[in-house]
């Protein structure tokens, strides 16, 4: 890795300032889920053990540089002071006097909240000027907001080469994931991928094929596929216009030794609601009035095979309409397959996108899985092969 760690910093006696992402939800002024606010508190406790004051830097909402009452980040100071186990000091800037005298003053064991960066525009336009006043608050410089690696903003990417920079322990199993599932990885390599279209995935795809070994395809995309080759898909969703594109990627894949699987059978309806009468057919064989909303029992056995073949896999998507039973069942049986391969030491899982976190969740699978992301589009441009302006700051 060409990044360093908390473990091979200084922190003793020294101001540290700290980016993280606490974009919580919140509800008449408390916060509803603290899940983000929690998988920063190992950072935020290793700093404050060895010595450290964290200053935190984070981002709320859109303002779109103009103070918004309702997205500062005074309401979250209660629910940070839980989290933390000390005193959380507001200021109502994260640059200027006020902010600097808040830096300068903050007691030893305490952390300092400096207001929503996104209040100045120059946050996202990474201003030189606004991140050169932001690192005059700290002595240190740590990025534990993979979420937001993606972006290069004033404190996100324009600090880091103001100051001695390091990764968090949350970016860092982040990018430790990532490199275990991408970067240098146990082969065979597999990977599912899933969602209504592929015209949002071309890149995703298109990098992936050059390296994992098997592509697993499902949901929408997978009919896309499927209509590519010639066969009808009925009323499915379906982008029929990307039949050249899937054709090319598959041709692509076949070339560079990447084997792509599709459903060999598939779960048909008429309608999309709860429990609306189904049947499972073969892919080739969907009636031309129903819709495919589900991978059938053939399918999910050969995605089975090619888990007990893989020793990577790497999931972005669900196999089909997750979200209403019966079609479920296919995202829910491979999901579990994984976990069960991964806690038994025979697969590294890693996961990530918004609609994967649900569907893994809900199928009971996601504790069982090596990694999950809650990145989202950080992941997803990882994924895609791209450079994240905030962690290629840290190197």
């Amino acid at each position: 890795m060409a990044w360093k760690t908390l473990d091979q910093m200084d922190f003793a006696g020294k101001r540290v300032l700290t980016r993280v992402d606490i974009n919580v939800p919140l509800e008449d002024g408390r916060v509803t889920d603290a899940t983000r606010i929690e998988r920063i508190v190992p950072t935020i406790r290793d700093i404050l053990d060895k010595g450290g004051k964290p200053i935190l830097l984070a981002h709320f909402g859109r303002p779109k540089g103009q103070r918004v009452d309702d997205m500062s980040l005074a309401p979250l100071v209660p629910a940070l002071e839980e989290a933390f186990g000390t005193k959380v000091v507001f200021v109502a800037d994260c640059r200027g006097p006020a902010a600097k005298a808040a830096s300068d003053a903050l007691a030893d064991g305490q952390v300092l909240l400096c207001e929503n960066t996104r209040f100045h525009a120059g946050e996202e336009k990474n201003d030189p000027a606004l991140a050169a006043e932001m690192a005059e608050l700290g002595d240190v410089y740590v990025n534990d907001a993979f979420s937001a690696a993606h972006r290069a903003h004033a404190s996100t990417e324009g600090v880091a080469h103001h100051l001695p920079s390091c990764a968090g322990r949350l970016m860092e199993a982040e990018l430790s994931a990532l490199e275990a599932a991408l970067g240098d990885p146990k082969r065979p390599v597999a990977a599912v991928v899933g969602g209504a279209k592929v015209s949002t995935k071309l890149e995703l795809l298109s990098n992936l094929i050059s390296r994992v070994d098997i592509l697993i395809i499902g949901g929408g995309m997978a009919n896309t596929f499927l209509a590519a080759q010639g066969i009808d898909v009925g009323k499915s969703l379906c982008e029929h216009d990307m039949a050249d594109t899937a054709r090319e990627i598959a041709e692509k894949a076949a070339s560079g030794g990447c084997e792509i699987l599709l459903p060999r059978d598939v779960v048909v309806a008429r309608e999309f609601k709860a429990g609306a009468p189904s049947e499972t057919v073969k892919a080739e064989n969907c009636p031309p009035d129903a819709m495919i909303l589900d991978a059938g029992p053939d399918s999910v056995a050969h995605v089975k095979e090619v888990l007990d073949r893989a020793k990577t896999l790497i999931w972005n998507g669900p196999l089909g309409a997750f979200e209403i039973a019966p079609f479920d069942a296919a995202t829910n049986a491979a999901a579990d397959y994984a976990a069960e391969l991964t806690a038994a030491g025979d697969l590294v899982s890693v996961a990530g996108g918004g609609d994967t976190v649900a569907a893994l969740n809900k199928a009971g699978a996601a504790e069982r899985f090596s990694y999950i992301s809650t990145a989202g589009g950080a992941f997803l441009e990882w994924m895609e092969g791209k450079t994240l302006p905030g962690v290629a700051a840290l190197e």
